[in-house]
């Protein structure tokens, strides 16, 4: 009975849908697995709740890897601080976000935080990165004022449709998705030039690493809409 429960104990740790956990400098997020597919999904904001209830909707039925922040605030608590969990993957960024939200802190406490941030970054990319040219997809969510228009001078192609809103957009960093993109009802921009200036975006990350990368980004609140979007992304892009 002891080695039969052993192995059900076992076979559950591979089960779709099991939750764990990785960090990045303390900053915890939730897995959620699903089968054996590559593509791997990202939720880095917590007050983007919208993108939260897509992504958990959408792995329900889907096969592959999300993972969450843990959370509800845009900005995660770090340290004593917080800090912007999608400015932190170059040590550039992760410097300048360091000191955008905490500039009350020590000069040797700044330096030993962005430490802890250069020593799990790799790892943690090398868990959350998918292999074998398969794709990382980002969800996000905006308030009034960003919209698409506001990545046109990062980007190199745009398509932009005229019956849909500014604010629902993809961007991707691959040129053969966004040929495929520009095919859809959706609104897309292809950057897959690095700016001279790493702000610590996962996207540049991703780039740097040869990794193909998708945002999804739509208005808070539209939950149906950022659902289309994804279910589009996933019927065509393999």
């Amino acid at each position: 009975m002891g080695f039969l429960l052993s192995i059900i104990i076992g076979l559950s740790v591979l089960m779709p849908g099991e939750n764990n956990m990785i960090q990045l400098a303390g900053i915890p997020f939730d897995i959620i697995k699903n089968g054996d597919s590559d593509h791997r999904y990202i939720w880095v904001h917590g007050d983007e709740q919208t993108a939260k209830m897509a992504l958990e909707n959408h792995m329900k039925t889907n096969e592959g890897t999300a993972f969450l922040v843990t959370g509800i605030l845009r900005e995660a608590e770090f340290y004593g601080g917080i800090i912007d969990p999608n400015r932190i993957f170059s040590s550039e960024g992760a410097k300048a976000n360091i000191q955008k939200y905490n500039r009350k802190w020590s000069r040797a406490k700044k330096a030993e935080t962005l430490e802890m941030i250069n020593r799990d970054r790799d790892s943690f990319l090398e868990k959350i990165l998918p292999q074998n040219g398969g794709l990382l997809i980002a969800l996000h969510n905006n308030y009034q004022g960003y919209n698409v228009k506001t990545e046109i001078p990062l980007s190199n192609e745009i398509s932009i449709k005229k019956d849909q809103n500014p604010r629902d957009f993809f961007i991707c960093t691959h040129r053969a998705d966004y040929d495929i993109l520009t095919q859809s009802p959706f609104n897309v921009v292809l950057q897959e030039t690095m700016p001279k200036r790493d702000d610590g975006s996962l996207s540049w990350a991703a780039m740097r690493h040869g990794v193909r990368y998708v945002n999804i980004e739509t208005r808070l609140g539209w939950l149906s809409q950022q659902k289309k979007m994804l279910n589009y992304l996933e019927d065509h892009l393999k």
